[in-house]
């Protein structure tokens, strides 16, 4: 965040040169309980200017269609860096990851405000084939992109502490 800990980035990407880490910074995101204001965000393209400004060699990977990190080795660094552009870019589509949180509550998309509940059905002996249906259900549900970077800040949606992602 701008003003809070964007100085320490540079920092964090050192960890990558005597430790096989991967450092994933991820741009500022608006949920419930933040204090969320678009001028805390520092967007992919300020952290990589910062980070190709400090070290020489940095190199694109090739990523994996469903990843939702842009990821980067830097040269003579045993660990990699990746950036996650929650709202500069529409990963969505790509996206395969799931939530089930501590609650039962099932969450097909970290923005979404969409929850199904697997707690009750589960409580009820459901049987495989009716959870598959329930899931199923939900992933269809799923959208192809968020509401984009401006109106997914007006989206309800849990705080992160909460969802777990």
């Amino acid at each position: 965040m701008h003003g809070f800990n964007d100085d320490e980035i540079c920092n964090f990407v050192e960890l990558t040169h005597e430790k096989p880490v991967n450092i994933q910074f991820i741009e500022f995101m608006p949920f419930d309980g933040n204090v969320w204001n678009v001028k805390k965000l520092v967007l992919y393209s300020e952290m990589l200017d910062i980070v190709v400004k400090q070290f020489t060699g940095l190199k694109r990977l090739q990523d994996h269609p469903t990843d939702t990190a842009k990821n980067f080795c830097i040269g003579g660094h045993q660990g990699t860096v990746s950036f996650i552009k929650s709202m500069t870019e529409h990963f969505c589509a790509g996206c395969n990851r799931l939530r089930l949180l501590a609650g039962g509550n099932f969450k097909v998309c970290l923005f979404g405000p969409s929850e199904v509940s697997l707690r009750d059905p589960l409580c009820l002996s459901a049987e495989d084939h009716e959870l598959r249906e329930i899931i199923g259900a939900e992933l269809k549900r799923k959208k192809a992109s968020h509401a984009g970077m401006f109106d997914i800040a007006k989206t309800a949606n849990r705080p992160m502490i909460h969802i777990g992602g």
